[in-house]
């Protein structure tokens, strides 16, 4: 039975999983008594007064201004995410380059469709605009000429 293979049956008819679940289950207990010894060490050792002055939220030293909820801009997204696409893109280039050796005509024809097609995903998002932001982009929107008459 195929079953058997997997699970070995008890007296009240239960199955049980073979012991290669033990390990994890100490490695999770381990990792549990591990974070709670050190919250509750962080709790006990932690400084238990309290002022003003360390209620305020720490600004580099400068003394906060305003709401501290504040919607950011969407540029601020957009950087953001196109920092994390390419570096993804320069972790998986490098990965590649450091085997490139061993995965001969197939390995760089995935990277060249990797890479086209990121590149492709760069020209459309230049094309509508996307990576326009700043001033210019503004005076185009709300139709404004810029300094030589051309709006």
């Amino acid at each position: 039975m195929l079953a058997s293979k997997y699970f070995r049956s008890m007296k009240d008819g239960f199955m049980q999983p073979l012991p290669e679940i033990v390990p994890l289950i100490v490695y999770t207990a381990a990792t549990v008594l591990i974070i709670g010894g050190l919250l509750l060490a962080a709790w006990w050792l932690g400084a238990k007064s309290t002022s003003r002055n360390k209620e305020m939220p720490y600004e580099s030293g400068v003394i906060p201004s305003g709401a501290a909820r504040r919607p950011l801009s969407v540029p601020f997204y957009l950087i953001a995410i196109f920092f994390i696409v390419f570096d993804v893109e320069t972790a998986f280039i490098f990965t590649w380059a450091s085997v490139w050796e061993q995965l001969g005509l197939p390995g760089l024809l995935h990277i060249t469709f990797f890479i086209v097609v990121l590149l492709l995903g760069l020209a459309w998002l230049w094309i509508k605009g996307g990576l326009e932001w700043g001033p210019s982009a503004k005076k185009r929107v709300c139709g404004v000429s810029d300094e030589s008459g051309n709006s």
